[in-house]
């Protein structure tokens, strides 16, 4: 899977569990359903926002972005349905085009990040079960310190 497919995959999901969040939002306070409906939407929302940061520092130091747009991208997370005008700015200014440059046979790492992406590309399997764990750990932390508005109260 190219950079391109990845992050525009990721960015998609994102901004559709916005709508998910969204939804539940006005169940809850509105139809006042209850928090079940919450729990599930804003759980999801979590794991995908997560998935998409990951996925975007992932694409970010394939890409040779630059901080800006390393910066901006991971922010457009934070406002609804943003992710996907990046995504398509990305795209078309070609900050998206290419193949991933560490892979076997790419270019030779610089750097703990680019050591650190040719690793993963290099051993995907690997990777995968290893990022999966560490998003699966933040995810349950966060669970564990409850909703957002409760974390200073």
């Amino acid at each position: 899977m190219p950079p391109r497919t990845l992050f525009r995959s990721v960015a998609f999901a994102e901004a559709a569990t916005w709508t998910l969040l969204l939804i539940a939002l006005f169940l809850k306070y509105v139809l006042h359903t209850g928090e079940a409906v919450m729990s599930i939407a804003g759980g999801l929302h979590g794991f995908v926002f997560l998935c998409y940061v990951a996925s975007t520092c992932f694409t970010w130091v394939n890409q040779k972005w630059t901080t800006g747009t390393g910066l901006l991208t991971v922010a457009s997370a934070v406002v609804p349905y943003a992710t996907i005008p990046v995504e398509r700015s990305l795209d078309r200014r070609g900050l998206l085009h290419g193949g991933w440059r560490l892979a076997s046979g790419g270019a030779e790492p610089r750097g703990p990040l680019e050591k650190l992406q040719a690793w993963v590309l290099r051993r995907p399997a690997t990777a995968v079960v290893v990022t999966l764990v560490a998003v699966a750990a933040v995810f349950s932390f966060l669970l564990f310190l409850g909703p957002p508005d409760t974390w200073f109260a």
